[in-house]
């Protein structure tokens, strides 16, 4: 039987032993911590955030008697619209993507929305300039809108 002359393998206090201790100490302070931010940052009250989406979630349940009732994502895509011009396409891509972290059923629709903001900008700014508010909201369906608008 051969035995190592190396210290530090007869031993095991490599570099490698050392990484693990000190992986072992530190990830269960970052795994409860990330997980307290979490929780924390978990909307508990149950009523939505997002201004845009409690105009949406007011039109449509106050006119869910009547025939005819608009889906909430057609509020939400209107009132962006009305955003989009009287404040800046920015503004009206924030909020869509915060409507719909707020409310995930909506995000079946955020493309299209995404795509009509895209469109109004370029009837509103221009292409070059409503490019320019582009950003990775809903698949970047912003651009795309732009893009077939400004054609």
């Amino acid at each position: 039987m051969k035995h190592s002359t190396n210290p530090q393998m007869r031993r095991g206090r490599g570099p490698a032993r050392r990484i693990g201790r000190s992986l072992a100490l530190v990830l269960p302070v970052v795994l409860v911590l990330s997980g307290t931010l979490a929780v924390a940052g978990v909307n508990w009250s149950g009523t939505p955030s997002s201004p845009m989406l409690t105009a949406a979630d007011t039109s449509a349940s106050g006119a869910s008697s009547r025939a005819g009732a608009r889906a909430p994502h057609e509020v939400l895509r209107d009132s962006l619209l009305v955003e989009l011009q009287e404040e800046n396409p920015g503004v009206a891509l924030t909020h869509l993507q915060q409507a719909v972290n707020d409310r995930p059923s909506l995000a079946k629709h955020c493309a299209s929305i995404a795509r009509s903001l895209g469109k109004a900008a370029v009837r509103v700014y221009g292409p070059t300039e409503a490019q320019s508010y582009a950003r990775p909201v809903c698949d970047t369906s912003f651009a795309s809108g732009v893009v077939t608008a400004g054609r």
